[in-house]
């Protein structure tokens, strides 16, 4: 990667504008679409002219390619309206890498829409000062750089709106570059002084400005957060003494809030809590054949005692979910819960509504089908018939959970609905409560999930189940951080109900630790479904889930019980919420940097937030080197651009991990050595030098 020093750009006062230069007529037609300067492929950006995305403190790098003929130079700067209207000016640096791209980053902390355009004009002291500094030294045109710079000079001395100091210190200057010699001259071009002022109010002229864009910024849960799945018929669910399980309620799981909050989880995500249906109800291991007391799956939602507005009657009452979700708050938990749109045969849509759904040929109700997997015990939901009626019904059932204080709703399966419907809904909610957010549970082709974040949902899971080589990662994450960042919130869940991937069935104790630390450090949201803390790793055979799986009945488990023997994962889990906690630069996502190690299974990143962004005086810098074959020791030499962090190549600088607390001193090549069956994981936190 190209490295540069990037610092946060200070509000400038917005300059005099100055018209463009029209060209003669006899040469332009006035269809022209280029600007005096060009500005091209604008960032932040996303495909269809949807707005962009950040959360409330996200720093986004604005981003914009310009450059004009010739050798003049140029200036960029980025103008910014915020929510309340105000005004702000940055200056954009050139990347000096050969692309012509000016870069600003930027933390926006103010939610909702902001509008930027990019301004770029004819640096007119930035000219001369390098045609002075070049031409001086060499002897050539000495006289005519001494008559510009005076002018110059003489001429932002005579602007009304600057501060009348700053005309006297530029009056006085061109007075002494005018009597003074080449020495003068040459001190006025390298001149720190000059060039600040100079950047703060610039001459300008050739000004162009591009076309407006506009930024959505969200509160920081839509981009910022560690999840936590569980059942809640699972959590207080007892064997009796027939040995039926009895399910577990909203009261007994709010026993389990306390643990899920102290492993340091900030949302809750609850699946589906409705009524299940019971006509082709899955029994066991996705069976057809359930017992009276298989509880089904929560995604079969609906039965006689009513539909995605109600809650199962097995884990209580309406007014007892409240209370579950006024506790979870009070552990520090936000509630997140499923919206599936779908229905059990059993539905109340079903015999109101059977236009709903899609008939075959023969009479039937299309069941859901994913080949070769079936689901005989839900029926998806058709919106050709009557979209305004199904539009209407499910914006109603959202404000109802929203009434019962849910403000995060994770949606099952979108891409198998309309695209605009979403855009639609979410837009419709966003309108009325800014602060609800969405996540779209899209294992899909490519382009409906980057479509479904473009259209509106502030979150997304993707492939990071299976990415698991280190090449796999490299590219993975890299594209995570930069290609889709300005409107993809990736959730990198590391299991669920679904998908319990080869890599944990077959990595053993190892592959569990590396993929959480994975997961934890190089997004700014993950998840974790419950049991992969007690390294549930057996599936189904022939199958990518766990066998007996959850979906299709209690799971009885003794967290506590395990954390006590050491045989759990929780405190691991629950370090590395720590440390995102302690280190900001893991609570941002476009600031990830892909580095180097010898070995092919050992994947080097780092995270690097500089001081300005960090609300401690201080930068933060974390280097993750991670050993993803969970079955070896590897030792190797890990190469590093320490330049990303702001130290010279070849300079030493200390880390410590805060894993094990070990303090080592680095530079930009070192050994390690990771083991598999102990700490395959090194998180490094750069220590800052004295």
């Amino acid at each position: 990667m190209a490295a540069r020093t990037v610092s946060r750009s200070e509000a400038l006062r917005s300059p005099v504008q100055i018209p463009l230069r029209s060209a003669p007529a006899t040469v332009s037609t006035g269809a022209e679409r280029t600007g005096r300067i060009p500005l091209s492929d604008p960032r932040p950006s996303v495909p269809g002219g949807f707005d962009a995305k950040a959360f409330a403190g996200e720093v986004v790098p604005f981003s914009v390619v310009a450059f004009r003929e010739g050798h003049d130079r140029i200036a960029v700067h980025v103008r910014l309206t915020a929510p309340d209207g105000s005004e702000s000016l940055h200056r954009l640096t050139p990347l000096n890498d050969g692309t012509d791209r000016w870069e600003a980053e930027i933390a926006l902390d103010l939610r909702g829409p902001w509008h930027y355009r990019f301004e770029a004009f004819s640096d007119e002291y930035a000219t001369w000062a390098h045609a002075a500094a070049v031409k001086i030294a060499a002897g050539v045109d000495v006289e005519v750089m001494t008559a510009s710079g005076v002018q110059l000079l003489a001429r932002a001395a005579a602007e009304k709106d600057r501060p009348t100091a700053e005309r006297r210190r530029l009056s006085a200057a061109a007075s002494d570059l005018d009597g003074g010699g080449a020495a003068t001259t040459l001190d006025a071009a390298r001149s720190t002084e000059f060039a600040r002022l100079f950047a703060e109010r610039p001459l300008r002229s050739l000004f162009t400005a591009s076309d407006e864009h506009r930024i959505r910024v969200e509160r920081t849960r839509a981009g910022v957060g560690a999840w936590y799945e569980f059942f809640p018929r699972s959590e207080g669910a007892k064997r009796s003494a027939d040995g039926t399980i009895i399910s577990g309620t909203f009261r007994t799981a709010t026993k389990r809030l306390p643990a899920v909050a102290e492993m340091g989880f900030d949302v809750l995500y609850l699946p589906p809590i409705h009524p299940i249906g019971r006509s082709h109800r899955k029994g066991p291991n996705n069976t057809l054949n359930a017992g009276p007391n298989d509880p089904g799956s929560p995604w079969a939602i609906g039965s006689a005692d009513g539909g995605h507005d109600t809650v199962h009657p097995d884990l209580g009452t309406l007014a007892d979910f409240r209370a579950f979700v006024r506790a979870a708050q009070k552990a520090g938990l936000e509630i997140a819960l499923d919206l599936a749109l779908q229905a059990s045969p059993d539905h109340p849509w079903v015999a109101e509504h059977p236009e709903w759904f899609t008939t075959l040929p023969d009479g039937t109700i299309a069941y859901a089908e994913n080949p070769p997997k079936k689901y005989q015990d839900i029926y998806p939901v058709n919106f050709d018939n009557d979209p305004d009626g199904i539009c209407a019904e499910v914006l109603r059932i959202v404000e109802h959970w929203i009434a019962q204080g849910v403000q995060i709703f994770r949606v099952d399966n979108p891409h198998t609905k309309p695209l605009w419907f979403w855009e639609w809904l979410i837009a419709r909610v966003n309108d009325a409560h800014p602060g609800v957010v969405f996540l779209a549970e899209a294992f899909t082709r490519p382009a409906p999930l980057r479509s479904l974040a473009a259209v509106g949902f502030q979150q997304s899971y993707t492939y990071f189940t299976w990415r698991n080589t280190k090449s796999e990662l490299e590219e993975f994450l890299t594209s995570l951080a930069t290609e889709t960042a300005d409107y993809l919130r990736p959730n990198l869940f590391v299991n669920t109900p679904d998908i319990l991937t080869e890599y944990l069935q077959f990595g053993g104790r190892a592959a569990y630790r590396v993929r959480a630390a994975i997961a934890a450090t190089a997004a700014p949201t993950y998840g974790v479904y419950a049991g992969y803390e007690l390294y549930e790793n057996i599936a189904r055979p022939g199958a990518e889930e766990n066998i007996d799986n959850e979906k299709y009945e209690y799971k009885l488990r003794d967290f506590a019980g395990a954390e006590a023997a050491g045989d759990s994962l929780a405190p691991y889990l629950r370090r590395l919420n720590e440390i995102r906690r302690d280190h900001p630069a893991l609570r941002q996502l476009r600031n990830l940097s892909v580095h180097w190690s010898d070995d092919d299974a050992v994947l080097v990143y780092a995270k690097h937030l500089g001081a300005e962004f960090t609300g401690t005086g201080t930068a933060d810098t974390v280097i993750v080197v991670a050993n993803v074959d969970p079955h070896s020791v590897r030792e190797t030499t890990v190469h590093l651009d320490t330049r990303v962090w702001g130290v010279d190549p070849g300079s030493s600088f200390e880390v410590e991990d805060l894993i094990t607390g070990q303090v080592w001193t680095w530079s930009d090549h070192d050994y390690v050595r990771l083991d598999a069956f102990a700490e395959p994981v090194h998180i490094l936190a750069v220590k800052e030098r004295s």
